[in-house]
């Protein structure tokens, strides 16, 4: 893709966006796609957006997230290049239109989008408001707590924790590869985004992280959506357990500085989170906000 058309495509694309959706996004353009295969059949796809995953199953594939338009339709070209089968489920981590607005390239090739019942809404809440139910193609089944099924040598099993990133967050769990998508579960490395309108829960975050790490074993290998720089998008428990820690500190500092009464104004001028010096770069403003917003909430 040359500079001019990925300039021009990207216009388009956040020109569909609220402004604040605009502000977050822009800083997760990453490098043209890349694929890289963590198995013989179950690999990740990174261009612009949340961390794809995707299963070339011999009963068809599946794809876990869908970035944007663009960048989908370079997956779909990229997954039939490598497997003849047809597109048997695409799975939505949550609703944020970097994991979801490439779901319209698969109307018509998809049998099947899944999500929790909170992400679907979400979706459909966020595409009224923003007018753009004609570029949106929602989930068409839901579940509420657990989901499972088998595909061939594989089984894809869906938990919800609880609200944590979103209040629809799933986990994705390729059993017999022992491979976990987190879908914006885990930023690691990088400031993330706690979406409080649609009912994010800091608190509950770490709750969610500490039973993931709990219900998974040390060879279990991670796909997270997204990554600070020099940070990979996969990892393992301890990668977990370092973001926990992170959300904990952020609660502790906000907490300690709105005790020592200070305004916000003062609050969102830190330039880092006391305890967590890894996570750097732009955005700290937006969890500060959030952690005020979650500890001050009447």
């Amino acid at each position: 893709m040359n500079r001019r058309s990925f300039i021009r495509n990207s216009s388009l694309t956040f020109a569909a966006l609220s402004l604040a959706d605009r502000n977050f996004l822009s800083l997760l353009v990453e490098d043209p796609w890349k694929i890289n295969m963590l198995t013989e059949n179950i690999g990740i796809f990174t261009e612009r957006g949340g961390t794809i995953g995707f299963l070339l199953s011999k009963k068809g594939i599946v794809v876990v997230d869908s970035q944007f338009p663009d960048q989908s339709k370079h997956l779909i070209d990229e997954l039939k290049k490598r497997s003849k089968k047809d597109f048997e489920l695409l799975i939505n981590t949550h609703h944020h239109g970097d994991h979801t607005a490439g779901n319209i390239s698969f109307k018509g090739i998809v049998d099947t989008i899944l999500a929790h019942e909170n992400s679907r809404k979400n979706q459909e809440n966020w595409a009224r408001q923003n007018k753009s139910e004609d570029k949106q193609l929602y989930p068409d089944q839901v579940y509420t707590e657990t989901w499972s099924k088998q595909f061939k040598k594989e089984t894809i099993s869906l938990n919800y924790y609880g609200p944590a990133h979103t209040n629809g967050d799933s986990i994705i769990h390729f059993q017999e590869s022992n491979i976990v998508h987190m879908g914006d579960l885990v930023f690691n490395r990088r400031h993330p985004f706690i979406d409080r309108a649609a009912g994010a829960s800091i608190k509950n975050w770490i709750a969610v992280l500490n039973k993931t790490v709990t219900t998974f074993d040390t060879n279990t290998r991670f796909i997270f959506g997204h990554a600070g720089t020099g940070h990979e998008v996969t990892g393992i428990k301890d990668d977990l357990n370092r973001f926990a820690e992170y959300l904990n500190n952020l609660l502790h500092f906000v907490d300690k500085e709105i005790k020592a009464g200070k305004r916000k104004e003062e609050i969102l001028k830190a330039t880092e989170i006391p305890g967590s010096p890894e996570w750097k770069g732009d955005g700290i403003q937006r969890p500060l906000t959030a952690a005020l917003d979650e500890l001050t909430a009447k």
